[in-house]
C-alpha cells in the first residue's frame, strides 16, 4: 500500500464559546463566529476523519486503519488498541472561557462509558493579553469542601490560574479540575474519548435559553483533590533538534523549531506519527510521497515508513508517537 503522508478534512464544531481564531489565524473553512473546535484526527463515532490529500482521498481513517492496520498504526500499537485510533487531535479557539470540568481515568471511563480515559496535552498558539487557563486546585481540598463550593458558588476560589504565553504547553492528568480561558488558541492532543465531566459553566445559557447539562455526581469520585504542580511542562528549545516535550503511556510528543531541513530515521519507531504545524510551513516526505502543511494543518505518517524528511526555511511542529 502507497501510505503517503496523510491529510484530513477538518472536522469543525461550534461551540457556546467559541470564536473566529480558527479561521483568522489558522485559516480553517469555518462559517460562524463560534467554532470552537477543528478536529483533525478523529475516529470517534460520528466524526471520523476522512483522507483530503492523493489517491486515498476520499477514504475514511478508520477504512484505512481496519484495511492496514499494522502498516498505518504500527505492530505494537496494533496489538494494545486494535483498529482503535488511539488518539484525538484538535485546534481550539476559546473566545470565552470554557466550562470547568475533567476527565475519566481509564477505569472510570471503561465501567461507565465503555471508553477510554482522557489524559491530554495542551500547546498554546496563541494567547490574548492575561489570557488564563484553570489547572487543578490552588490548595488540597476534600470532596466536602469541594461539594459545599459547589452549593455556595465559591468553586473559582479554590482554582489555581495560570497567565499564558504562546508556547506554554500543560500536561493534564484524567481526574484533574480545569478549563481553557477566554483569549486561548491552542493545539490539544489527547486520548481518544470524548468523556467530560463539566461541573461549573458560569451559569450560561445555550442559544436555546437553557442551562447547560451538569455532571456534578460523576464527577465526585474522578475528581484528584490534591494541589499538585505537575503539569506545566519544562522542554528544551534547541533549534533544528527533535526536543522531548510529553511522555506518557498514551503518547509521546517531541516540539521542533526548524529552520532547515531535517531527516529522521524511524525504522525502530513501530507507530504512526503524527505532524501538527503550529508555526510557519514545512513539506513532509516519506518513502511514498510528500505532503506541504502550514500553521493550522496536520498530517499523519504511516508506520510503514522507514525514514521521514521535513523540508522547511522555517516551521514549528509537535510530533506525536505512540
Amino acid at each position: 500500500m502507497i501510505f503517503y503522508p496523510l491529510k484530513f478534512q477538518p472536522i469543525l464544531k461550534e461551540r457556546l464559546w467559541g470564536g473566529t481564531k480558527l479561521k483568522d489565524v489558522l485559516g480553517k473553512p469555518i462559517e460562524n463566529d463560534i467554532t470552537g473546535e477543528s478536529w483533525e484526527l478523529s475516529t470517534v463515532s460520528g466524526d471520523i476523519s476522512v483522507v483530503s490529500n492523493g489517491e486515498l482521498s476520499g477514504k475514511s481513517l478508520q477504512e484505512l486503519i481496519e484495511e492496514f492496520p499494522e502498516q498505518l498504526l504500527g505492530k505494537s500499537v496494533f496489538e494494545r488498541f486494535g483498529t482503535d485510533f488511539p488518539i484525538l487531535i484538535k485546534f481550539i479557539d476559546a473566545k470565552k472561557d470554557l466550562s470547568i470540568q475533567l476527565h475519566p481515568n481509564d477505569e472510570l471511563a471503561k465501567e461507565r462509558h465503555n471508553s477510554f480515559g482522557k489524559t491530554e496535552m495542551w500547546y498554546v498558539m496563541d494567547a490574548d493579553n492575561d489570557a488564563e487557563l484553570i489547572v487543578g486546585f490552588n490548595k488540597d481540598v476534600t470532596k466536602e469542601e469541594y461539594a459545599n463550593s459547589l452549593e455556595n458558588d465559591t468553586l473559582l476560589e479554590l482554582l489555581n490560574y495560570e497567565k499564558v504565553n504562546e508556547g506554554d504547553t500543560f500536561f493534564i492528568n484524567t481526574g484533574k479540575i480545569h478549563a481553557i480561558g477566554a483569549g486561548v488558541l491552542l493545539a490539544e492532543i489527547q486520548q481518544t474519548s470524548d468523556i467530560t465531566y463539566r461541573v461549573f459553566d458560569f451559569n450560561r445559557k445555550d442559544k436555546n435559553g437553557n442551562l447547560r447539562e451538569l455532571h456534578t455526581d460523576l464527577a465526585l469520585d474522578a475528581i484528584d483533590y490534591l494541589k499538585k504542580d505537575d503539569f506545566k511542562v519544562n522542554y528544551s528549545n534547541t533549534k533544528d533538534k527533535v526536543n522531548d516535550m510529553v511522555e506518557c503511556p498514551y503518547f509521546k510528543t517531541n516540539f521542533l523549531d526548524l529552520s532547515q531541513d531535517l531527516i529522521l530515521d524511524i525504522k525502530q519507531r513501530d507507530s504512526f506519527t503524527i505532524y501538527m504545524c503550529v508555526g510557519g510551513s514545512a513539506m513532509i516526505t516519506n518513502d511514498f510521497g510528500s505532503v506541504d502543511i502550514e500553521k493550522g494543518q496536520t498530517t499523519l505518517v504511516a508506520a510503514a515508513s522507514e525514514s521521514i524528511t521535513i523540508k522547511t526555511e522555517g516551521a514549528k511542529l509537535l510530533e506525536v508517537t505512540i
